[in-house]
């Protein structure tokens, strides 16, 4: 790997004093995941940064940017000293978006942002070389590093920027300052925060205020709030639509799920397209048109860019699907698991709810007999004092009839267990923890099981307590037998 930042650059940047000469190869805030040659940023968050950085050094951190000597350290220790770590974090990521030739290409939106940066990872990637944000990296800390984890010769960058609060996204966006930048949807998230959609799109409108002069606006259709998010995109240089609506710029004709897959069939401009997203999901399919607008955008050929698009799957917790062999021999032990833990608010879950619902469990192969569609939930978070009903109304979602059992955690999803139908009721419990124990009891082979949750609702214990049921060597003896 080659020299990210050298000392003279890096305190170039930053306005800062450097104790020894140093070059990095990388960025890392966690002593956890570091690499040798990675440069160390003390952020504070929950613990400071300042108290771990005799460990990265001593793991191999090629330096360290503090705002003051840490214990353990002295100026005989590569380190860039500066008046604050956060702003200086700021001032690299800012710089190394200056530097960079890459056409930046930005996302923001209250369901998909992760999904559909990880999308267009796939589809830039076969032509040209792209920097993306890892994990979630879109707050104001994970912008500004993944600008400055950017190599100088990218030739496309994929920056994801999300929001807690009003006032957030723009000033991540005028740091980024993308090429073109996309809104997924507007939906309910966050409500404790913003007194109703309204708020939220236009907080989600503020991206726009970051483009580069003449940049492009990628906005969603088909919502309430479409023309909230047309007005904040007046001043772009072009504002390109995507969506149901008649007239939309890459318009969603239909999206039929077969299989693991999703077959779109879209229009450009009034010409037809079809493709396969190789996940199955309706909601896959509109945020698949809006990520080929951006890669038009971007100067690529969509078209290409469409045929690429079968090379992308979902990372885990956002909707990945894999099998569960409960059985070395006998390879109809097992069930499906659709992993979907990482995120969620009443949007993504009907939208998760109705990739379950087409699912096909087997029939024979269990205790039950009848292969079920199993939901397990845990609570949605942020959602303001609505929250009881919010969660209750799942019940009332066109695909809960096809769902068979419902098994719950937290004490947001009461509500819910209380509006079910008593015959889909499975168990319910104040923790993830507790219902994460009853693994082994919730599902049986045949069944296609969901686990969709808000992050902090721990609700990936489950999905880890399930993945542990599989009988170790089980996948490996049964694949290619599908």
């Amino acid at each position: 790997m080659g020299v990210l930042w050298t000392s003279t650059d890096a305190a170039t940047a930053t306005q800062g004093q450097v104790t020894q000469a140093f070059a990095v190869t990388g960025i890392s805030i966690d002593t956890r995941t570091i690499r040798p040659g990675d440069l160390f940023i003390a952020l504070k968050d929950v613990r400071d940064g300042h108290d771990f950085v005799r460990q990265a050094l001593d793991k191999g951190a090629a330096a360290a940017l503090v705002s003051r000597i840490p214990e353990g350290c002295s100026t005989s220790d590569p380190l860039l000293i500066v008046p604050e770590v956060l702003p200086a974090l700021e001032a690299l990521g800012r710089a190394g978006r200056a530097r960079s030739r890459a056409r930046v290409l930005a996302v923001t939106g209250s369901v998909g942002k992760t999904s559909s940066k990880e999308m267009l990872r796939a589809v830039l990637s076969a032509q040209g070389t792209v920097h993306a944000a890892e994990a979630s990296f879109n707050n104001h800390w994970g912008v500004p590093i993944t600008l400055a984890r950017m190599p100088e010769d990218a030739d496309f960058a994929v920056i994801e920027i999300g929001m807690s609060n009003p006032g957030e996204i723009a000033p991540l966006a005028r740091l980024a300052q993308p090429h073109a930048a996309m809104i997924t949807t507007v939906a309910p998230a966050h409500l404790a925060a913003f007194e109703n959609l309204e708020g939220i799109a236009r907080e989600k409108g503020s991206i726009f205020e970051g483009l580069v002069a003449g940049g492009t606006a990628v906005i969603p259709t088909g919502l309430d709030v479409t023309p909230i998010l047309r007005e904040a995109a007046a001043t772009a240089g072009a504002v390109v639509s995507f969506g149901p609506e008649a007239g939309s710029d890459y318009r969603l004709i239909d999206a039929r799920i077969a299989g693991d897959a999703t077959v779109v069939q879209a229009e450009h401009h009034g010409k037809p397209m079809l493709f396969k997203v190789m996940t199955p999901g309706k909601h896959f399919a509109a945020n698949a048109l809006g990520v080929l607008a951006l890669a038009e955008a971007a100067g690529c050929d969509p078209a290409v860019a469409a045929m690429d698009m079968g090379s992308w799957q979902p990372p885990a917790g956002r909707g990945q699907r894999e099998r569960i062999y409960l059985d070395i021999v006998d390879e109809a032990e097992s069930f499906d698991l659709f992993d979907d833990a990482f995120n969620a608010n009443p949007a993504s879950m009907a939208a998760a709810l109705e990739v379950l619902a087409g699912a096909s469990p087997r029939d024979g192969v269990g205790r039950t007999a009848k292969g079920r569609r199993i939901a397990i939930l845990g609570d949605m978070l942020e959602l303001g004092e609505d929250e009881a009903a919010l969660h209750a109304a799942i019940s009332d979602l066109p695909s809960m009839a096809s769902v068979d059992l419902v098994h719950m955690a937290g004490p947001r999803m009461a509500a819910l267990r209380e509006a079910l139908p008593r015959a889909k009721r499975g168990e319910w419990y104040k923790s993830a923890e507790e219902l994460a124990e009853r693994a082994r009891h919730l599902v049986d082979p045949g069944d296609v099981v969901l686990v969709k949750g808000s992050k902090g609702s721990k609700v990936s214990l489950v999905v880890e307590a399930l993945k542990k049921l599989r009988q170790p060597g089980a996948a490996e003896a049964h694949r290619g037998k599908e």
